[in-house]
């Protein structure tokens, strides 16, 4: 996929974007980095196809596109189960193969309230996971992503990481927005920066990145710890649930770690172990310390 002078205004307003070139082979996961009013939610919502750009081209798009938008905020009294059932008959799938193909992604994205939740009573985040499950009804040849982890809570993060990386696997090209560095430079293969509404590819990331991976825990004494927005703290790269209250594992850059670390300890987590990432710096030894508690 391929945009070529892409330019983008509303009426005689000054321009949005302006003049954009970028490309979008299969299997790359992009990010578009920028501040608020850069042009960065006008430039996805052209790459998905619901704007029309003023001025230059888009080729190449997908015949199938799912698109997760910067706000999701559904309305009335259809369940979750319902919604995602008609959204996969208007994109011509039969409502059987679409009721199981809503459950199994609500089931995945652990929906709270389940399918039959109404939609109308979701939080921002559970509205999230259902703006998710539209997007991966059919396999996208092109996931388009705004914001997507705003709102989600840390296991949804996980599996969000995993979809990404299953639609990058099978071909298809995922386009995606976030202001944090940490979280484009652990997801991304290629990075533009939007700035003024104009965009130029980025600094290409380190090959190798230091990582130290925690695994943090309720402490022993029964006490619960204050809950943290772990994939919001500098320096995470993802997050995932151990299950069955085992703790949650983050994976951060070694430069934040102690400041993780210290944030964890203050909030009243335990430190279950402590693993320099070998994948990262093949180059250290594996350490591992056990049974660390605030």
């Amino acid at each position: 996929m391929r945009l070529d002078a892409v330019s983008k205004r509303y009426g005689r307003r000054g321009w949005v974007l302006r003049d954009v070139h970028a490309d979008l082979a299969p299997g790359a996961t992009v990010a578009f980095t920028g501040g608020n009013g850069s042009g960065k939610s006008t430039l996805l919502r052209i790459l998905a196809g619901v704007s029309r750009p003023t001025g230059g081209t888009v080729t190449g798009r997908p015949a199938v596109v799912g698109y997760v938008p910067d706000r999701f905020a559904p309305e009335g009294r259809l369940s979750a189960r319902a919604y995602l059932t008609h959204m996969g008959r208007i994109r011509g799938l039969r409502t059987a193969e679409a009721e199981a193909r809503a459950a199994r992604l609500l089931d995945r994205l652990a929906l709270v309230g389940g399918a039959d939740a109404q939609l109308r009573t979701l939080s921002k985040g559970n509205a999230q996971k259902v703006a998710l499950a539209q997007a991966l009804l059919v396999p996208p040849g092109l996931l388009v992503l705004d914001e997507p982890w705003s709102g989600l809570d840390a296991s949804a993060h996980g599996v969000l990481a995993e979809i990404m990386t299953e639609v990058a696997d099978a071909g298809g090209a995922v386009v995606f927005t976030d202001h944090r560095e940490a979280v484009t430079r652990a997801h991304a293969s290629r990075t533009y920066a939007v700035e003024a509404g104009r965009v130029r590819p980025a600094a290409p990331r380190p090959a190798r990145l230091a990582l130290t991976e925690a695994v943090l825990t309720h402490p022993d004494d029964g006490r619960t710890p204050d809950p943290l927005d772990w994939p919001t703290l500098p320096g995470v790269h993802s997050t995932a649930e151990e299950g069955a209250g085992l703790g949650t594992r983050v994976r951060v850059e070694r430069a934040h770690a102690d400041a993780l670390l210290r944030t964890a300890l203050d909030h009243g987590w335990s430190v279950a172990s402590l693993t320099r990432d070998p994948a990262s710096d093949a180059g250290a030894a594996d350490s591992r310390i056990r049974g660390g508690r605030a």
